[in-house]
């Protein structure tokens, strides 16, 4: 589904930020990349939808060779590799339902999305969506009047409205409290696997990626220095990940303790 072939990416100033990644990524898993800040996580996933473009080697979705696209046909890929960023990245003073739609951007056109001009399948599909996620009597409300979390699960039902075969998440729970993270977590990767989803998180939390990931990849300093299924992972495999003894705030902590 996904393959890296020798890709590395040096940073003007030459600081490289990956070096030399050979991974594959299959169809329907739900893969956890975990690091420290500046382990270069966020990179590698920006390189697929070429929101980053690596110095050398290639990406291939779907055996397409992503590496140097341009144009109209990045813009097809970005249609099919859906994001969902730590901030949200909602447009505050619209209604969540216009912001659900946006994901129909690639399908729909700028000027038909700039003027709320949208087939009734395509709205009754991010109705759907709004539901899927628990927030469905909120599409009327603008986005800016709801939680850290409702705001994320309206990310959620964004990028699925997108219908896309490829889900990145950046760091989506960094910003929410531990129940509110795992209520997201949740949502994310039920429908990943409902909908048959490629779906890879960036995650710092050790516990959350033990809990939710199929596969848990490891980075440090642009490296890939772990990949394995969940089942194989111990605290010891993090303290290998990070260099370092694990500590308290390497946990988000239990769904249900405020913690």
């Amino acid at each position: 589904m996904i393959e890296f072939k020798n890709l590395s990416l040096t940073y003007p100033g030459g600081v490289e930020a990956l070096k030399n990644i050979n991974l594959k990524i299959e169809q329907g898993e739900f893969v956890v990349i975990v690091g420290l800040s500046g382990a270069g996580k966020s990179t590698l996933i920006r390189c697929i939808n070429r929101m980053t473009d690596p110095t050398s080697g290639k990406i291939l979705v779907d055996e397409e060779d992503v590496t140097y696209l341009k144009d109209r046909r990045l813009r097809k890929l970005r249609t099919k590799v859906g994001m969902i960023f730590q901030d949200y990245n909602l447009v505050k003073r619209l209604s969540v339902l216009r912001n659900v739609m946006a994901g129909r951007l690639g399908h729909t056109g700028t000027v038909k999305s700039l003027l709320g001009i949208f087939p009734q399948e395509d709205l009754k599909l991010a109705m759907d969506n709004l539901e899927r996620v628990g927030i469905k009597d909120k599409a009327y409300v603008r986005a800016d009047q709801l939680s850290g979390g409702q705001q994320q699960r309206v990310s959620i039902a964004r990028v699925i409205t997108q219908q896309p075969k490829v889900i990145l998440a950046d760091e989506p729970v960094a910003s929410l409290d531990p129940p509110t993270s795992h209520t997201v977590m949740k949502d994310l990767r039920r429908i990943s696997k409902e909908d048959d989803l490629t779906t890879i998180v960036n995650l710092h939390f050790i516990d959350m990626a033990m809990e939710y990931a199929d596969r848990i990849i490891g980075m440090r300093d642009g490296e890939i220095v772990f990949d394995g299924p969940v089942t194989d992972v111990t605290e010891e495999t993090f303290e290998q990940i990070y260099d370092r003894p694990i500590r308290v705030d390497d946990k988000r902590g239990d769904e249900s303790d405020g913690q």
